[in-house]
């Protein structure tokens, strides 16, 4: 059997490449998509509709009527959302369907639809993504989610996970290898929680009064909950506990 090899490839391109090479994709939005959607799984929510789109999760909220809207724009949750993106009120959702948007990682995963799976993961479940994403025998892609609407953005504490979760794998890399180790010696320089405290995204989470979130998201390996993309639905993607 051939050796997995690990890419990182960030944002639009990775996506893309996952699904055009039929390949596993991780979506790594460390700040916050992938911790919260985690998280959720962790608590017990019973699945989570990830969409691209405010206007499609109220939509969504029209057809599952008992569900929880879980999202952000700008950080902060959108009019009428139940909560916002944060791995630190996921209590709620034992048991029940939670519809789920984000500025970047929600639609990445949409975006995935089409590879041979689509996962999210962080450093709160790196080690277990390694063990789901390995058990497909194939090639992985890492996809450092960065912004949506901005290719340019300095995603620096989803590169860092991204390194997390391939340092875990420990096997062979394939592109992205120069990254990787870019960033690998900053990680054993720096350590996780001061990249990701240092990030352009962290900055503005603190100026909405979210540092809290920035401390929980560097956290590694605190659960073994991994969002994996079940189902297509008209507005996204369904997921589920993948582990």
């Amino acid at each position: 059997m051939p050796e997995i090899q690990w890419h990182i490839i960030e944002g639009a391109a990775g996506c893309a490449h996952a699904r055009e090479h039929g390949l596993v994709a991780v979506v790594v939005d460390a700040l916050r998509a992938s911790a919260t959607a985690a998280m959720l799984l962790d608590a017990g929510a019973a699945e989570i509709l990830a969409v691209r789109e405010v206007t499609e999760a109220r939509a969504a909220r029209g057809e599952f009527s008992d569900a929880l809207l879980y999202g952000e724009r700008g950080g902060l949750p959108p009019e009428g959302f139940d909560f916002g993106n944060s791995p630190r009120t996921v209590d709620a959702a034992r048991g029940r369907r939670v519809i789920f948007t984000t500025t970047t990682g929600a639609g990445r995963l949409v975006d995935c639809w089409g590879a041979e799976a689509a996962y999210m993961a962080s450093t709160v479940n790196a080690a277990a993504v390694v063990r789901a994403a390995a058990r497909h025998e194939k090639d992985v892609v890492l996809i450092p989610a960065g912004l949506m609407s901005d290719p340019g953005f300095n995603a620096q504490e989803d590169w860092v996970a991204a390194v997390v979760i391939a340092m875990r794998a420990g096997g062979a890399l394939g592109e992205g290898a120069g990254a990787f180790c870019a960033w690998r010696e900053r990680i054993e320089h720096e350590g996780i929680e001061s990249l990701f405290q240092t990030a352009p995204h962290a900055l503005k989470l603190r100026r909405v009064g979210l540092g809290d979130d920035i401390t929980f998201c560097a956290q590694v390996d605190i659960t073994t909950a991994v969002p994996r993309a079940v189902l297509r639905h008209p507005l996204g993607v369904i997921l589920r506990d993948g582990r």
